[in-house]
């Protein structure tokens, strides 16, 4: 180990050249140095290997059979050492591994279905592991290693992870298929007064994330009841009269209908999200980049 610590790649470097450009003043020239640095590092190199290594002849270095020896394992070693500063490609079909994804209810309905389409064509050896999106604990759990990637909106994401927009998404409002409504366009006032259900996937509440919305229009929207996941909305639209505001890319279902509204709430970002460390990651990256292809 001593032998080892006294060794850096710079004199392996000055090493190769010298067995293979002979000369000193050249080596120097070739590796931006002086002439009396190479004399130096050749100087620790013949104490290190305690051999002379070189033998000046005229401007000629002439290897001792040490030094020849040496030549090719040091070639290899410097091979190696510059490979691994060169990017390997990433190459779906051949990566195998375990992926955990955290995803609202939405982002699985939405995005998912696809996502493992491509997966299993693209990359089959990719198992994933998709777990309900947890907005309490999410930071503990990416930070343990547990999730690899989250798939939710902005709001629900800690400030210390890493985001890329993957769409821009509209919420619809809905009604069930067989509600009857007086007018064709409904005003806000309208909408507002209605009995609402919302989705409360964070917090089991009669809130919704359009309420600062209305109130800001001067209204007070009438939530009746509340549940934690869009997949419960159209089959309790279509036995109830109450109305939704749903996501567009979930529709159309044959059991809601599509109402107009004189103004829709401003359209929402869906995120992917992932831990600075896994920034670089080939795997991450590669999914990320299916995410926005769907």
């Amino acid at each position: 180990m001593n032998g080892i610590s006294r060794l850096d790649i710079k004199q392996l470097r000055i090493l190769s050249a010298l067995l293979k450009l002979k000369n000193v003043s050249d080596v120097a020239r070739k590796m931006g140095l002086t002439q009396q640095a190479i004399s130096e590092q050749l100087r620790k190199l013949r104490d290190l290997f305690d051999d002379r290594l070189f033998i000046r002849q005229g401007n000629t270095m002439v290897a001792t059979p040490k030094a020849i020896a040496l030549e090719k394992p040091i070639n290899q070693i410097l091979t190696q050492v510059e490979a691994l500063l060169i990017p390997k490609q990433f190459i779906p079909s051949s990566y195998k591994g375990v992926f955990t994804i955290s995803a609202t209810d939405y982002a699985i309905a939405a995005l998912l279905p696809q996502l493992l389409e491509i997966t299993r064509r693209e990359a089959p050896g990719l198992k994933l592991i998709i777990r309900d999106f947890a907005s309490d604990n999410v930071n503990q759990l990416i930070s343990a290693g547990e999730l690899d990637l989250l798939i939710s909106f902005p709001e629900f994401i800690p400030a210390n992870l890493i985001y890329d927009t993957l769409f821009e998404e509209q919420h619809i409002c809905i009604a069930g298929k067989n509600t009857v409504f007086s007018s064709s366009t409904l005003s806000l006032a309208e909408v507002a007064a209605h009995p609402q259900l919302v989705v409360s996937a964070s917090r089991a509440n009669l809130r919704g994330s359009h309420d600062q919305w209305f109130a800001d229009k001067g209204y007070a929207r009438n939530i009746v009841m509340s549940v934690p996941g869009f997949s419960f909305v159209p089959d309790l639209l279509c036995s109830t009269d109450l109305i939704a505001f749903y996501p567009s890319r979930l529709l159309p279902n044959a059991k809601v209908k599509k109402l107009e509204v004189e103004l829709l709430p401003p359209p929402f970002k869906v995120i992917a999200a992932w831990h600075p460390r896994s920034n670089n990651s080939d795997i991450h990256q590669w999914l990320i980049a299916q995410l926005k292809r769907i």
